[in-house]
């Protein structure tokens, strides 16, 4: 299974979780302009254009490696590493990344 679709079926879920938990949308938001300007999608017109899907798998699989070395374990509420999973997945959905992908 590909990294993002790895990443996004366990942490789409807590989209639900923005219903009622402004500070998880407003901390998620802040990760997804973070990856946008990490990962070059930016760009000077008012839409965003959406990240290239292996430039998100590359960092996301990075991502996911640095967690396993520290033997991370998904907490409860939103720590960094959710925020950020959350943010990988919400561009996955956003933008269809894994529409084509077998």
């Amino acid at each position: 299974m590909s990294p993002l679709a790895r990443i996004t079926s366990s942490f789409a879920p807590r989209f639900a979780e923005f219903a009622f938990e402004p500070g998880f949308v407003a901390a998620v938001d802040q990760h997804v302009a973070e990856l946008r300007e990490r990962l070059a999608a930016n760009h000077p017109g008012l839409v965003p254009r959406p990240p290239h899907r292996e430039v998100l798998a590359d960092y996301a699989l990075g991502f996911l490696d640095a967690l396993d070395e520290i033997d991370w374990r998904e907490p409860v509420g939103h720590d960094y590493a959710v925020c950020r999973l959350t943010a990988i997945s919400w561009l996955v959905h956003r933008h269809d990344l894994l529409a084509d992908i077998t």
